[in-house]
């Protein structure tokens, strides 16, 4: 949703909301580094235990991945 302290959305309606906002406010260049990204929102989405949250990470990008090895080490430890 673009709040790094309260990164939540309610709802699909939440997500696309926040996707579609950022859709006009992200600019797209280099490097692009998506490990600490994908580790960021792991470590929020490990926080709930209990199943009652679902957590979404929309990755856009310009075709080139900067860390690509630890983007794919990053996706295959947090799945």
């Amino acid at each position: 949703n673009g709040n790094p302290q309260n990164p939540y959305c309610h709802g699909i309606d939440g997500v696309m909301e926040a996707y579609y906002r950022s859709l006009k406010s992200v600019q797209l260049y280099g490097p692009t580094n998506f490990a600490p990204v994908i580790n960021h929102v792991a470590r929020y989405a490990s926080s709930v235990k209990d199943g009652s949250q679902y957590f979404v990470l929309l990755i856009i990008t310009d075709g080139v991945i900067s860390d690509m090895a630890q983007t794919k080490e990053s996706i295959v430890n947090v799945s």
